[in-house]
C-alpha cells in the first residue's frame, strides 16, 4: 500500500521550462534546485516533472531512446559543475547560442549542439582528472553496466549513422544486435583505444547526468520537498531497450488510444485513434522472468524521484493496438475497415489482448493489471505511485488502483454524479491526484476563455456544461442570463482554493496556471512546432521581486496553509 493520510500540494514544472541567469537556453539542474528552494519557502510539497530520459529526434520526453539514460540537455555548466570547463569555454558557448540563450522557446538543435561541444571538451580533458574522479567514474560504469553498456553501444551506432536512432534503416552491418556487436568487435580489434574511448565518452556523459540529478535529489531531501517523476507506458521503438531486447517486445503491434472525436484538428485520430508507435510488451515473458526490465526501470527512477506518475496506467490492463506503425497512418486515412484490413494483412486496430466487452474479460484484464502493478510497487521500494488513468476508463480500474494505494487522476469538470452535477471537493477520494489540467491540456485561463467563446455558439452545450461544472466545483455563482464572467484573478484563486480544499491526497497546478499564463506545453497528435519548448518568461529572482509574481507565490503559500496541505 502507498502512504495515506498526508495531503500535499504540488506544481507541475517541466525540467526544460525554468529560466535562470547562466543557463544555456534551457532549464537545467541548477534551475531546478532554485525551484526546490522556492517550493520549500512556499510550503509546496512536491515538484512534478515530465520524463527526463534522453529523447529522440522529436525532442518529446515521451519518446526516449533509453528507459534509464538521462538527457544531458538538462546538465548545468556553471563553474564547478562539469569537470575542466573553463570560463572561456562558456563564453564561446554563449556566442554559439546567440538568441537561443533568451528565446521564449527552447531551440533544441542549437542547445544540444552547444552542450555536446562542451561535454566533448570535458571528456577530452578527463585524462588529467584526479584519481578519485577516475575511480568514481569507473565505479559508475561497473555498477550501471546492466543498462549502460547497451546504451553506450547504441549511441555509438547512432553516431556512425549521422545521429539517427532509426535502427531499422541502418546498414546491414549494424541493424541487428548481432551485427552491431560484431561491428564493434571488429572496430575494437583494429583500433582498441579509439573504440574504448568512444563508448567511454557516452558513459562519461551519463555519469555526469546521474551526478547532477542525485545532487538535485539530495537538495530536495534537505529542503523537505518531494520530486515527482513520470514513466511513459511505453518505450520508443527506436531505443536501445528495443534494439538490444527485442525478445521483450511485440514489434508487429503499436500501442495507442482508441478513436476520439475531441481531436477536431486530426481526422486520423477521429477515425482510428492515436497511434503512438510504441511496441507492445511481451507481458507473459516479462512475468515469467519476474519483470526484470520493469524493475530496473523503476529502481533507477526512484533513485531520483520520491513520487512517480505512470502515464496511461490503463495500458497495464489492456491497450489499444495498431497493426501498422505511425509512418503508415496516412495510408489508412478515410479507408473502410475492409480496405484497411487489405493494407495491413487482415488485421485492424483492436484492444490488446482482450477488450472489456464481457465480465469475464474485465476480470482477466484486472488480474493482469494486478500482477503487473504489484511488481511496480514492489520495485518502487516505498516510492509513491500515481496513475494517469484518463481516457476510456473501464469501471474496474479506479477501485483496483485504490485497493493498491495508487492515486488516480481526478479532473473536476470531467467527474460528475448520476444527476450530472460536479463531484464537490469533499467528494473527491483521498486516494487521488486532483488537477485541472495536464501538460497535454490548455491552461485554466485559456480553457475558461475558450469555453466562453464556444458557449456563445448555440450548438456548443459541452462548453456551457464545462463552465457550469467548474463553477459548481469552486462555488462561483452560475449566471442566470448565461453570460459568464471572463477569467480573472478572482476565478483563478477560487478554483485553486477549491482544488486544494479537496480530500485528494495530491493537488497540483501547472506552473503556467499559477501565473495566469495561456501558453501550452504540448498539443497531442502533433509533432514539432512549440511542443515541449515553452520556457517561463522569468527567473526565480524576478518571480520573487516583481510584485504580481511575488503576490501569486504568496497567495499560493497562504492557500496551502489554509487548506492544511503544508
Amino acid at each position: 500500500m502507498q502512504p495515506t493520510g498526508k495531503r500535499t500540494a504540488g506544481i507541475l514544472l517541466p525540467a526544460f521550462s525554468p529560466r535562470r541567469p547562466g543557463d544555456l537556453g534551457i532549464g537545467d539542474t541548477l534551475a531546478l534546485r532554485q525551484w526546490i528552494d522556492w517550493a520549500a519557502d512556499h510550503h509546496v510539497g512536491f515538484l512534478q516533472l515530465l520524463p527526463i530520459n534522453e529523447t529522440g529526434a522529436d525532442d518529446s520526453p515521451y519518446n526516449a531512446i533509453s528507459s534509464v539514460a538521462i538527457d544531458p540537455v538538462y546538465l548545468a555548466f556553471d563553474e564547478g559543475q562539469i569537470p575542466f570547463i573553463t570560463p572561456s569555454d562558456l563564453n564561446a558557448a554563449h556566442r554559439l547560442l546567440g538568441a537561443a540563450l533568451t528565446d521564449r522557446l527552447v531551440e533544441y538543435r542549437t542547445v544540444r549542439a552547444t552542450k555536446r561541444q562542451l561535454l566533448d571538451l570535458s571528456w577530452s580533458r578527463f585524462t588529467n582528472a584526479p584519481q578519485h574522479l577516475k575511480d568514481e567514474f569507473a565505479t559508475f560504469r561497473r555498477e550501471e553496466a546492466a543498462w549502460l553498456n547497451d546504451y553506450c553501444l547504441y549511441r555509438w551506432l547512432m553516431e556512425r549513422n549521422n545521429g539517427a536512432e532509426t535502427w531499422d534503416l541502418w546498414p546491414d552491418d549494424c541493424n541487428t544486435p548481432q551485427a552491431a556487436h560484431a561491428l564493434y568487435q571488429s572496430e575494437h580489434q583494429a583500433h582498441p583505444e579509439l573504440a574504448e574511448t568512444a563508448l567511454g565518452h557516452f558513459a562519461y556523459i551519463q555519469w555526469l547526468c546521474f551526478r547532477h540529478w542525485r545532487a538535485v535529489r539530495a537538495h530536495a531531501d534537505a529542503r523537505g520537498v518531494k520530486l515527482m517523476g513520470d514513466i511513459p507506458i511505453g518505450i520508443s521503438w527506436y531505443s536501445s531497450d528495443v534494439f538490444f531486447g527485442q525478445e521483450n517486445f511485440d514489434l508487429d503491434w503499436c500501442g495507442g488510444a482508441p478513436p476520439e472525436t475531441m481531436f477536431k484538428h486530426d481526422r486520423f485520430i477521429q477515425q482510428w485513434g492515436q497511434n503512438w508507435g510504441i511496441p507492445l510488451y511481451r507481458w507473459d515473458k516479462m512475468q515469467a522472468e519476474g519483470f526484470p526490465w520493469w524493475r530496473q526501470r523503476i529502481e533507477k527512477l526512484t533513485e531520483i524521484f520520491h513520487i512517480f506518475r505512470i502515464d496511461h496506467i490503463l495500458g497495464f490492463y489492456r491497450i489499444y493496438a495498431f497493426p501498422w506503425r505511425p509512418q503508415r497512418n496516412h495510408e489508412f486515412l478515410d479507408r473502410s475497415d475492409l480496405e484497411a484490413a487489405k493494407l495491413s494483412g487482415g488485421k485492424l486496430p483492436q484492444w490488446a489482448w482482450r477488450p472489456d466487452d464481457t465480465e469475464e474479460n474485465k476480470l482477466a484484464n484486472r488480474i493482469d493489471g494486478d500482477v503487473r502493478l504489484r511488481a511496480i510497487i514492489d520495485a518502487a521500494r516505498g516510492g509513491e505511485v500515481v496513475g494517469e488513468d484518463l481516457g476510456c476508463v473501464p469501471d474496474y480500474v479506479r477501485p483496483h488502483l485504490s485497493s493498491l494505494g495508487i492515486a488516480g487522476f481526478r479532473i473536476p469538470h470531467w467527474d460528475t454524479d448520476e444527476d450530472g452535477h460536479v463531484i464537490p471537493p469533499s467528494g473527491l477520494p483521498e486516494c487521488s491526484f486532483a488537477t485541472y489540467a495536464t501538460h497535454d491540456h490548455d491552461t485554466i485561463a485559456a480553457m475558461w476563455d475558450d469555453f466562453i467563446k464556444e458557449a456563445n455558439n448555440e450548438n456548443c452545450e459541452e462548453a456551457r456544461t464545462n463552465l457550469r461544472l467548474l463553477s459548481e466545483f469552486c462555488g462561483i455563482p452560475i449566471p442566470a442570463n448565461g453570460i459568464w464572467p471572463a477569467y480573472s484573478e478572482t476565478i483563478q484563486w477560487r478554483l485553486t482554493k477549491a482544488l486544494f480544499d479537496s480530500k485528494a491526497r495530491y493537488a497540483a497546478l501547472m506552473v503556467t496556471d499559477l501565473f495566469g499564463m495561456t501558453d501550452r506545453y504540448n498539443q497531442p497528435g502533433t509533432v514539432g512546432g512549440e511542443n515541449w519548448r515553452l520556457r517561463l518568461p522569468w527567473t526565480i529572482e524576478e518571480i520573487q521581486t516583481q510584485k504580481p509574481l511575488k503576490e501569486a507565490s504568496d497567495k499560493l503559500a497562504m492557500l496551502v496553509g489554509i487548506t492544511r496541505r503544508a
